[in-house]
């Protein structure tokens, strides 16, 4: 039991660290562009002071060379991204930032430390330590209920990165087991809790996945609403093209000159003359000049 206690605490080690690791592409693009823009620093500062404390509580226990291991890794990731933070933060963010530090990281984890060791003896120090760590580590995974509560909401889960859900979900999962192999309760119930609401994060991936968020379906109906709006306008203003084209052509024939009423009439006698048999040419000559002229109506 001993070897397999050991072997499940390796992979909760490896797993752990490249949750901790997780933010590092995060805090590349804080110092490549040197602010940390809409990013905040309270997630860092409370897993340092978690990280910390669960460190204190290993060193305390006997068997607790893999909690010392991964909490204390995990606690210079998080103090290198405090630090970061500090750096790079704009003013009033920096000060509200360095104040939260003093108080948990500095104020509350010394006030933890020294009231264990001078208040308490024997087993009721890793008891006091214990609860402390416990209720951090349940926080912690309580903290993505809000965002649960959003994807529920919205019926997406954009918000819910998949990847950290799962290993936040395999983290407690193996940890679980470990604290069942050791027989230790204050790494057991809050973890138990992590997997229990990993799972569910996990659920709420697999029916949310491929389902669009209200804003979404809104976002694309306006643009189809748009789309649908510019060929309406633009089969109009190509009828209001055609129409011009047709009055414009209209427009014009009206303005060509109007021929001579005497010169049309006068046409229309030859065309007839034209037309007439050798009889009817014979019986219809002389032509007067006066009646050419003055456009006949009794001339055929």
């Amino acid at each position: 039991m001993a070897s397999l206690s050991f072997i499940i605490g390796i992979i909760g080690n490896i797993i752990s660290i490249l949750v901790f690791a997780s933010p590092i592409k995060t805090f590349w693009w804080v110092v490549k562009k040197k602010s940390t823009e809409n990013y905040k620093g309270v997630p860092y500062i409370t897993t340092f002071l978690s990280t910390s404390l669960w460190t204190f509580y290993g060193i305390m226990n006997p068997d607790g060379l893999l909690v010392v291991t991964v909490n204390g890794a995990g606690a210079i990731f998080q103090l290198i991204y405090v630090i970061l933070f500090l750096l790079y933060a704009p003013k009033d963010k920096k000060v509200k930032t360095a104040k939260l530090v003093a108080i948990l990281d500095v104020g509350f984890l010394g006030a933890v430390i020294v009231v264990t060791l001078l208040a308490f003896h024997g087993t009721m120090r890793l008891t006091f330590v214990g609860i402390i760590c416990a209720g951090l580590t349940i926080g912690m995974y309580a903290s993505p209920l809000s965002v649960m509560r959003t994807v529920i909401k919205t019926k997406s889960v954009e918000y819910m990165p998949f990847l950290l859900s799962f290993f936040l979900f395999l983290n407690a999962g193996v940890w679980s087991a470990y604290a069942l192999l050791v027989k230790d309760i204050y790494i057991g119930v809050p973890n138990a809790i992590g997997f229990i609401l990993g799972s569910a994060q996990l659920i709420l991936y697999l029916m949310y996945n491929n389902k669009k968020s209200a804003e979404a379906i809104e976002e694309e109906e306006e643009e189809e609403g748009g789309g649908s709006a510019h060929l309406v306008k633009g089969g109009i203003e190509m009828h209001s093209v055609e129409d011009n084209l047709n009055n414009r052509s209209l427009n014009k024939w009206k303005s060509l000159p109007k021929p001579n009423f005497s010169r049309q009439h006068s046409m229309q006698k030859i065309i007839k003359t034209l037309s007439l048999t050798p009889y009817e040419l014979q019986s219809s000559w002389p032509l007067h000049e006066s009646d050419i002229e003055e456009g006949d109506p009794d001339l055929p």
